[in-house]
């Protein structure tokens, strides 16, 4: 199961680097992702900078090279972390959205823990940054500079990267803050809270990726925690006196559990394939960040209860059947996948504007394939790397999906 998973991740790895991966400008030690395949001439100089887009596909070549480490892989890191500093103009604080500055920030730690890899200096200065956007009035981040708008999008990544940064108190927080206000009836965190001039008001649109962080935050904070009270993720918490200990992981557990029974009652089928429509553009994004973090806690969450093991059984039958859709519905040009954008129906062939269009919408740029976007491929990359590993967690255990 894992030499299936992790071939199937090279080859969504291989398919994004050949159809996407380009120099910045012809300049040498660079690397970025073009943003569509095949791609517009203005998509190929960059024109239009995609911060957060480039920062998972930063986040996806750290996977490949966390599961295998090469030194081309390696190599790549390092020329990517080189072009996002030259292509932002600038400092990476040079953005006005705190959201798209977390993704970066998670991504570049991440790069920066592996071997022969070395984020820039300006990590540092780019986490401060985020710390010193929270607003005073509501203790959390806002969407962007200026904004009277905070989400979980925002919040979620710059609460994990809080916990991996020793700011464990502001990532509390900001995690309490979002099952305080934006925990729906259905068990589904809504997108975020609006100030506005009668009072709060919240925008209850519910979206995969807002799962996803505050799974991976909840999960972050109850691990501190726990390692607080002198147990790893791999203790085995066995009297009362233990369980006392770890008394305050304990609600953050509780809301995983919840969460990820919430996630494959209302966003996956009875097959386990999470099937919620994200369509194209950042949307796409939004599946592969959920798999992301649910294979995390199929890993991480710790294995000491009943209640836990189903939990992250759970989480490890959501990627791996969603994996297995994704990869059963591919489409295969030149023997590399290309990934649907709905993850329970067969990819379609991606073509530029007004490139073997049959009609005249077409032919004028009305209708376009999602899977042109790299957003989609980085997401269907993002779920063969997490059923990767969750294949990885499996073999070392033992265990099934299904728990049988």
């Amino acid at each position: 199961m894992l030499e299936k998973w992790a071939h199937r991740a090279d080859l969504a790895e291989t398919a994004i680097n050949e159809r996407h991966a380009s120099s910045l400008w012809g300049l040498p030690r660079t690397n970025l992702a073009v943003v569509s395949w095949p791609p517009t001439a203005k998509e190929t100089i960059f024109l239009h900078w995609h911060y957060w887009w480039q920062a998972h596909y930063l986040d996806c070549l750290v996977d490949a090279a966390s599961r295998r480490p090469t030194k081309g892989r390696q190599q790549r890191i390092r020329e990517t972390m080189r072009a996002i500093r030259i292509r932002n103009l600038g400092k990476l604080t040079n953005n006005q959205y705190y959201d798209d500055k977390a993704w970066l920030a998670l991504a570049m730690a991440r790069a920066d823990r592996l071997k022969k890899v070395k984020a820039p200096k300006a990590l540092s200065a780019l986490e401060f940054d985020i710390i010193a956007g929270i607003d005073g009035l509501t203790s959390v981040l806002p969407w962007r500079r200026g904004e009277t708008f905070y989400n979980v999008p925002t919040n979620g990544p710059a609460a994990i990267m809080m916990v991996r940064t020793g700011r464990l108190d502001q990532a509390i927080n900001i995690v309490d803050w979002i099952y305080d206000n934006l925990l729906t009836e259905t068990g589904l965190v809504a997108d975020g809270l609006r100030m506005r001039m009668h009072g709060p008001e919240i925008v209850r649109e519910i979206h995969p990726y807002c799962q996803g962080v505050t799974l991976g935050a909840s999960l972050e904070i109850a691990l501190r925690l726990r390692e607080r009270a002198g147990f790893t993720h791999t203790d085995q918490i066995t009297d009362v006196a233990d369980a006392e200990r770890v008394d305050d992981a304990m609600s953050y557990i509780t809301h995983i559990r919840s969460l990820v029974r919430a996630v494959a009652r209302e966003m996956a089928n009875a097959d386990g394939v999470i099937d919620w429509a994200t369509g194209d553009g950042d949307g796409g994004l939004f599946k592969g960040i959920l798999a992301r973090y649910l294979a995390d806690v199929a890993v991480r969450l710790p294995a000491d209860s009943r209640a836990n093991k189903d939990t992250r059984r759970l989480a490890a039958r959501l990627v791996i059947g969603s994996a297995e859709s994704v990869w059963g519905n591919r489409l295969e040009v030149d023997g590399l996948p290309v990934f649907a954008t709905d993850w329970t129906e067969g990819a379609r062939l991606p073509h530029n504007f007004g490139l073997a269009a049959t009609s005249l919408s077409e032919k004028v740029g009305v209708i376009r394939i999602d899977e042109r976007d790299l957003s989609v491929q980085l997401s269907g990359w993002m779920l063969m790397e997490a059923a990767a590993r969750v294949a990885a967690e499996l073999e070392t255990v033992g265990g099934t999906v299904s728990g049988e």
